[in-house]
């Protein structure tokens, strides 16, 4: 045992590299990606799903089973030549490079390439659709087309930027202070539970501006209609369950089908959420701290989305900078 001590002792430091290398080297991308997967403690079931589609469908389908050592740049141009090739949309080539650039990340962390592979390779180009936003008149009309719930949700929504599961899990508990409301959960649409935030541990939350006229909105709906654990919203045939998704998209296509109310050109539920941030960025309220209300992943995503809508321009600039350099 003394004997065998001192040879490990003795081996090379990088011994223990080499033989990860010749496992992890030796996988297929499969297995490899299988055991990746099974570290993503902190994806929800949404995120789980979606990332299942993308390996089932295209993932795997072109890598399944090539070896980890024999990946590098080339590698991961033909795959997205492929995908291109294949008819993939834009969003979708993203989201699988995305994850593809996470995988061979960790790869490369254990030590199996000398070079990232995806070093140098240019990401697909996917540029979202410009948001479709009521204007506040529309905005004030939609609102008062639909019942107590829909206005409850819509006012949480455009007020304070909440998804739509999260507005299903108003809770009077949440209001913090007369113009803070905290985020704590939604409601999944998968299980039709109370679940964890987007992009969040379990226990964290999102402090949001609570404007006057929705903290009112909340109440006279509590008054109104009372609480089950002061939460406002439930089933409306079974107040043990949570609030239902279906029930807003619903009555979401019912409105749009009246066509009573002006509603703008394609516009979806998420038009309300987009609401707040241009709302936000029209008064000059900083991009960080409108990516922060709203929960997005990284600052990029808000950019993307809303850049249009933030009032600094070239022109604009150059008049303020030259204010400051001539006074």
């Amino acid at each position: 045992m003394t004997d065998v001590y001192k040879a490990k002792k003795a081996a090379p430091r990088g011994q223990a590299k080499a033989e990860r290398i010749a496992l992890y080297g030796a996988m297929r991308f499969s297995e490899y990606a299988a055991e990746w997967k099974a570290g993503q403690r902190d994806l929800g079931p949404a995120s789980v799903r979606h990332l299942d589609s993308l390996l089932e469908h295209h993932m795997l389908p072109l890598l399944g089973s090539r070896r980890m050592s024999t990946f590098d740049h080339k590698v991961v141009e033909q795959f997205l030549r492929a995908m291109e090739r294949g008819g993939a949309g834009l969003a979708t080539q993203a989201n699988a490079f995305d994850k593809l650039r996470a995988i061979l990340l960790d790869a490369h962390r254990l030590g199996l390439y000398e070079d990232n592979p995806v070093t140098g390779v240019k990401p697909p180009q996917y540029d979202p659709k410009r948001a479709v936003i009521p204007s506040p008149e529309q905005l004030r009309q939609i609102r008062t087309v639909g019942d107590d719930r829909f206005r409850l949700i819509v006012d949480l929504m455009s007020g304070c930027g909440l998804r739509n599961g999260e507005a299903a899990a108003v809770n009077l508990r949440n209001i913090v202070a007369d113009d803070v409301y905290r985020i704590t959960e939604q409601v999944n649409q998968t299980t039709g539970r109370y679940a964890r935030l987007k992009h969040r541990k379990p226990g964290d939350y999102r402090d949001v501006p609570l404007p006057t006229h929705v903290k009112h909105t909340i109440e006279q709906y509590a008054n109104t209609y009372g609480t089950v654990d002061d939460y406002l919203l439930r089933h409306p045939l079974d107040p043990s369950r949570t609030f239902p998704h279906y029930y807003l998209n619903n009555q979401w296509q019912r409105i749009k089908r009246a066509t009573e109310v002006d509603i703008p050109e394609g516009m979806v539920l998420y038009g309300f959420r987009h609401f707040f941030a241009s709302n936000c960025l029209t008064h000059g309220i900083a991009i960080t701290d409108v990516a922060e209300w709203m929960g997005h992943k990284n600052i990029d995503v808000t950019f993307k989305i809303y850049r249009h809508l933030m009032p600094g321009t070239i022109s604009s600039a150059a008049t303020i900078l030259n204010h400051t350099l001539t006074a």
